[in-house]
């Protein structure tokens, strides 16, 4: 697909969030290697509670997974090469991240 080796950014407004480097494309999912930027430190916690969140084995968490995700998508955004994109799903674990995108938003 084109995509293995690219280098995707995050941030949060002006700041770098991190870098990740394409390694991994199994569609819709993309994978690679993270590497942290100066504004990684103001939002680690959050990625950690949605991880956790996310791999709970319980239907009530969800809508914690939401909120903390919300977080997320208010603080942060995901640039591709050709520039920002709409709409995103990112985890951010050690040095991988993984993510998914659209160039329309998501439905509910």
């Amino acid at each position: 697909m084109g995509l293995d080796g690219e280098v995707w950014r995050v941030r949060s407004g002006e700041e770098a969030v991190g870098e990740i480097l394409i390694d991994d494309v199994d569609f819709p999912w993309l994978a690679g290697r993270f590497t942290a930027g100066p504004a990684y430190g103001a939002v680690q916690e959050l990625f950690a509670r949605e991880l956790a969140l996310a791999e709970r084995d319980d239907e009530e968490h969800w809508k914690e997974w939401e909120a903390a995700y919300d977080e997320i998508r208010r603080r942060v955004s995901l640039s591709s090469p050709d520039g920002p994109v709409p709409e995103f799903l990112l985890h951010i674990e050690g040095d991988r991240a993984w993510f998914r995108w659209s160039d329309e938003p998501f439905g509910d």
